[in-house]
């Protein structure tokens, strides 16, 4: 019953992750572009620190949720006295969420908080500049998240 409760905690993050992401690139962003600069950037700050903040969470849950899948497949093969080598597969997803990971600290920590100040100071060429760079990220990091659920389809 826990790993089928850790498997539900990972997949339901890992859909609000990538969701959101393809949301905000692919239908956000294009409707927003449609706006002036003072009115564009301020938006987009405040939905991406709504957004960053259960970006957070998530990235917190589906570390925490995949460790203990790994856990429990472990200790299950240690009682039955057998050894549970990793999967490829395995290692595969979670190399690529660690990066995927490192690239939403570095969107979160350092991009919106460009973001944030350009806005704050009424600096639309720099907060447009921060956007350019964010949206960028945001597409590495859905276009790596779309290899680990497509190609991979791990059964775990």
């Amino acid at each position: 019953m826990l790993y089928i409760t850790l498997k539900t905690v990972h997949l339901l993050s890992v859909i609000v992750w990538l969701g959101g992401m393809a949301f905000a690139h692919f239908f956000l962003r294009p409707a927003a572009a449609q706006l002036q600069p003072p009115e564009r950037l301020p938006l987009m700050r405040d939905v991406l620190q709504r957004f960053f903040a259960a970006v957070l969470v998530a990235v917190v849950l589906i570390l925490a949720s995949g460790l203990g899948m790994i856990g429990l497949v472990h200790q299950m093969a240690a009682q039955a006295g057998a050894k549970a080598p990793m999967p490829v597969s395995w290692i595969v997803m979670a190399v690529l969420g660690i990066v995927m990971m490192a690239v939403f600290g570095h969107i979160r920590f350092a991009l919106f908080k460009r973001l944030d100040a350009a806005v704050g100071a009424k600096d639309w060429q720099a907060g447009a500049k921060a956007m350019a760079q964010i949206r960028k990220w945001v597409a590495l990091n859905l276009a790596l998240g779309t290899v680990i659920v497509v190609t991979l389809r791990l059964p775990f």
